[in-house]
């Protein structure tokens, strides 16, 4: 909005012409999205607990520490990050570029999703809540209306194309199979990013490093110049993603502060099914879907540790680890909470790394 206010009065006033720059704007866009969790925060929480008395209910079948340790903390912290990332969007994005609205479209509707979910989970007193079939259907016409939508914003040859990284000119044409590939890469970025938050802080800091990656990503992919040389495909308009990603950057580190262990409020999946749709919506539109699952490879890690655990179990009976997700599995083997959080945290920043050698490596 800002930018779009100010912008035409640069010729008048200089000082305004800050405005025009992606980079000042990313920037404010941190700050303001981290101010806005510093100022909301505490009222949200206070908010929460007094509606939560119980708190989050807690698996029965979980590890055993949960009921002791987590057994009173609120959740829908999610709201949180969709405020701070949605106002400070708004502030610093340019609002006449329909890539912005198709990702705060995503991230709001997958946000209601998971606020259901948790809504239900919070009034049954219990830890299932929408069927498992109505929330996937709601998720999968979300993401298809964003990709419909986003297919009409593209250029061509772009538009159903994917992307291939490590190779400098492959773009490999599937036609309208491109909008089952970006709603199966939406919906699953969402949901992976949902089995990954089990832990305090274990989420939030993997996707902050995952969106910084992006907003680097966006800024490069939309300027003809870099991505000339980096020879990777230019994608006009994808640049003003770059304060979007940077907008989940200020949301993440700022309810990072409340979340951190012992957490104060749970981001729920109001939190991290939008956190994930973003990330998902983003890499589909820079052209960067196989990209992300290396940049998010830890979520694609706890992703496949619960489908092999069941299907394990229902071919042969036999777990093959102690608990699914993964890190319910090294709680089961005597690992300290924190000693797991910061070492996953430790592999989502080498994954982050090698995706975006990507970059370069061509």
């Amino acid at each position: 909005m800002l930018h779009n206010l100010l912008t035409p009065l640069a010729d008048d006033f200089i000082i305004f012409n800050v405005f025009r720059y992606l980079t000042f704007r990313s920037g404010a866009a941190v700050l303001t999205a981290l101010f806005i969790c510093f100022l909301l925060g505490p009222r949200i929480i206070a908010w929460l607990k007094m509606k939560q008395r119980e708190g989050q209910p807690i698996r029965e079948d979980g590890p055993e520490n949960h009921i002791a340790t987590k057994q009173g903390t609120p959740t829908m912290g999610g709201v949180l990050i969709m405020l701070s990332l949605a106002i400070s969007t708004l502030l610093w994005a340019d609002l006449s570029n329909g890539f912005v609205w198709v990702v705060l479209f995503v991230t709001l509707g997958f946000g209601l999703v998971g606020f259901a979910d948790d809504y239900l989970k919070l009034t049954r007193r219990s830890h299932r809540g929408v069927s498992g079939r109505v929330r996937l259907l709601a998720e999968i016409a979300i993401a298809l209306a964003a990709t419909v939508w986003v297919v009409s914003l593209m250029q061509a040859p772009l538009e159903t194309a994917i992307a291939v990284p490590f190779f400098k000119d492959l773009l490999l044409q599937v036609g309208w199979l491109f909008l089952a590939i970006a709603v199966f890469v939406i919906v699953g970025s969402a949901n992976a990013v949902n089995l990954t938050d089990g832990l305090d802080g274990l989420a939030i800091v993997p996707v902050m490093i995952a969106a910084g990656c992006f907003a680097l990503i966006a800024y490069l992919v939309g300027n003809a110049v870099f991505a000339n040389y980096l020879q990777i495909h230019f994608v006009p308009g994808t640049g003003e993603l770059a304060v979007v990603c940077a907008a989940l950057v200020g949301s993440s580190l700022g309810f990072l502060w409340y979340n951190a262990p012992p957490a104060m409020v749970f981001m729920g999946d109001t939190g991290s099914l939008s956190c994930g749709a973003a990330l998902g919506a983003i890499a589909v539109i820079a052209k960067h879907e196989l990209v992300l699952a290396i940049i998010g490879g830890l979520f694609v890690l706890e992703t496949v540790s619960v489908i092999v655990q069941v299907a394990s179990y229902k071919l042969t009976g036999r777990r093959v680890f102690r608990m699914a997700p993964l890190h319910h599995h090294f709680e089961k083997k005597g690992w300290r909470e924190e000693t797991i959080v910061v070492r996953f945290w430790i592999i989502a920043a080498v994954l982050a790394l090698i995706g975006l050698s990507t970059l370069k490596l061509r």
